[in-house]
Parts: structure tokens; sequence; C-alpha cells
């Protein structure tokens, strides 16, 4: 028999009975959009955080000062006063498997423009800050080494600061005041939005570190140093000679501890981009357990089909049909079943991304691999589901078939 007259069979047994038969691929449907919506989610949140930790710099190292003890309480990393820029010039000609190293000191402080104030961060950084942060200015310029040199007075803006000081107006060329000293704007920095813990990236003010050390803070330590990497391949040797590098600087003893910190921001990349992979397949484990039960829910409307048919089948093998036949007959009945049902999933599942997507504003991405794995999978679960009911068909003895009321 060929398999255009078996889809024929198959077809007008699934109309003749088509509630049951739509009730039977719902559990097929479910599974197959549930897969689908599952994995697309799980993309868009993997998307999401990889775009996040991009935010943040390629192949970076982060050099923080150590950990400070005083009448027995620990002050936390962070609270020495141990490196200084000669620590990151040092580094950056030392070290040749370094891309840029950018030192970095900060305060908090309200900023005037006009009648206009605004509470936000002062950074005071090195020019290579852009590469080393991989970001970029929406207009004007950033401060060079000649800035940095002569501690001018010039700063750029984050979207935040540019948007609440200098509303509807193009800050560039216009004048800030910070702790009484005035700051001419010189440039504005692309937006990068909020990070992974909800830090408003763009509320900042940045300027020549010299500026921020001579003129504001008075003090002539560094909160940090970034370093970024040539490649990933080279950040672990690039963190022991830094280490090997700060020790030897900053004469530090073999039984001394370090009076730093070296954070290795690739690790945590990694551990992220890890954790996002594995929540995408434990949603689609999940999924596919609904496929599952779907092709249970298959084998037993089979089974049950099988039994209303028994005459039918009897009278087949009577006139002279194959055990082939009659069991081509029924599997192929389960598997128009499972790939009707997959494919009105897989509508479905669309349908579920889209509306996740528009009305909880979360990043979906809809993989074709994932679209057909799930038509695939459906289509072996009709298979699989479908063997067993079609082989008792094609078991049955024709005369006590025949003799089946």
């Amino acid at each position: 028999m060929t398999f255009k007259a078996l889809f024929s069979i198959a077809w007008q047994a699934l109309v003749l009975n088509a509630f049951r038969s739509l009730l039977t691929m719902l559990g097929i449907i479910i599974g197959v959009a549930a897969v689908i919506t599952s994995m697309a989610i799980g993309s868009g949140a993997r998307a999401a955080v990889i775009a996040q930790l991009a935010r943040l710099g390629s192949n970076l190292i982060v050099i923080v000062p150590g950990n400070v003890i005083t009448g027995g309480v620990s002050l936390g990393s962070g609270a020495r006063q141990s490196l200084k820029l000669g620590d990151a010039t040092a580094i950056q000609q030392s070290i040749p498997s370094i891309s840029a190293v950018a030192a970095l000191s900060s305060i908090n402080a309200q900023v005037v423009a006009g009648g206009t104030n605004w509470a936000t961060s002062i950074l005071g950084t090195t020019p290579s800050w852009l590469q080393v942060q991989t970001w970029t200015l929406a207009t004007g310029r950033f401060f060079d080494d000649n800035d940095v040199r002569a501690a001018d007075k010039v700063a750029v803006l984050g979207q935040t600061v540019a948007t609440n000081l200098f509303p509807g107006t193009n800050p560039v060329g216009q004048m800030i005041v910070i702790r009484t000293v005035p700051f001419r704007v010189i440039g504005v920095l692309q937006s990068k939005g909020q990070t992974g813990f909800g830090r408003d990236q763009d509320d900042q003010v940045v300027i020549p570190l010299s500026a921020l050390q001579i003129r504001l803070s008075g003090a002539n330590w560094l909160n940090s140093i970034m370093i970024s990497g040539k490649s990933s391949d080279t950040l672990d040797s690039i963190i022991a000679s830094t280490e090997a590098l700060l020790r030897l600087r900053h004469r530090l003893t073999a039984r001394q501890p370090d009076d730093f910190s070296v954070r290795n921001i690739a690790n945590v990349q990694a551990a992220a981009n890890e954790t996002s992979r594995v929540q995408s397949l434990l949603l689609a484990g999940v999924a596919a357990v609904s496929l599952i039960v779907g092709g249970i829910g298959i084998m037993n409307i089979m089974l049950v089909s099988v039994t209303e048919r028994t005459r039918e089948i009897g009278i087949r093998l009577a006139v002279g049909a194959k055990e082939r036949d009659v069991l081509m007959q029924f599997l192929v009945e389960a598997i128009v079943l499972a790939c009707i049902g997959g494919v009105v999933g897989i509508g479905i599942g669309l349908l579920a991304s889209l509306l996740t997507s528009t009305l909880a504003g979360w990043t979906v991405i809809v993989s074709p691999i994932s679209i057909l794995l799930s038509f695939g999978f459906s289509a072996l679960v009709g298979i699989v589901f479908g063997f067993y009911p079609a082989r008792r068909a094609s078991l049955l003895n024709p005369i006590e078939a025949l003799r089946h009321e």
C-alpha cells in the first residue's frame, strides 16, 4: 500500500472523530508550544546577560585596594589606599599582552548647571577608559593625555546627567560646577542603561583623573585599576604578572599578604553564560515532559481506536491485507496526529513568544533549531507511542476479529 493511500485512510479516520483527535493532539500542542516558548525566553535571557556583561568591557580585569583591619575590625576589600597612578602606568608599560589600562577614582557630588543641579558620581580616569569600557561618544570628544597632564577642568557627561542638567539642549560647550569648581563640558557618552544589578551606568560625570585628585578630592590614591587583555587566553598570565609586579612595587615580603585584590570579570561572564545555558536546558526539559505526556495520550486513544475498529481490521486481514499494511495504517495515523499537533503547537509557541516579548517586555529569540527540534520530537513521539497500538492491531486474529461486536 502506498504512503498516499495510508495517509488518506489515516486522515479519514481522524476526521471521522475530529473532536477526539483534537483532544488527543492537545498534549502534543501544549508540549511543542511550551518547548518553543521556553527556549525563546531562555535564549533571549542569555542574549540579554551577554549584552549586559559586554557593556562592562571585553577581557576585563579589575584591581582594587586590599582589606584593612583596624582594632580587630575588617573594613573589607577596597579600604586600603595602596593603588597609585604609577601602578597603572607600570602595568601598561611592563606587561605586553595588555590592550589598555585605565586608572579610576571617584567621588559623589552635586553638579550645578545654571539653575539646575543633580547629585551624581564623579569619575576621574585616564583617556584609555573609553577603550577598556568599550564605550563610545554620542557627541563631542573625550579628554586626552594633554588634558590629564594639565589637570584641565573638562568633563564628559553620561546621558542621565546630560538629560537632567541640559534638557532639550546640547551640553557640549556649556559650563557645570562641581564643588565650586567650574568644568567645561566637552562631550556626552552614548547611553548604556542599567547594569544587571540595577545601577544606572549613564548617571556619572567623567573628568581627567588629575583634575579629580588635585581640584576636588585632594587624594592621590585610586579606587581601582581596570585592565583590558588582548584576548581571553592571556588573562591568567596577565593576572599572574600583575600580582608579581604590584607586590614588587609595594615592597611586600614573601610573608606579607597582597594589599590589593585582582578580579577576573571574564570568569563572571563565563559563569553567567553557563547559568543561562543550564536554565534554557532546564526549561526545555520541563517542556519536553509535556510532549511525553502527549505521546501517552496518543497511545491510549490509538488503543481505543484499535478496539473500536477490530471488526474493520478483521475484514481487511480476511480479504488479503498483510500484517505490515495494518501496522503501517495505524502507525501513520499516530504520526499524522502528532505532526498536526506539532504544527499547531509551533504556531501557538511563536504567538506566545511574541506576546511575552510585547506584554512582559522580555527579550525573546526564536531559533529555527528550536522549531525543527520540537517538530522532530513530536513526530518521534508519534512513532514511539503509536507503534504499540499499531503492532497490536496487526497481530489480531482475523477470525476472532470478525466475531467482534
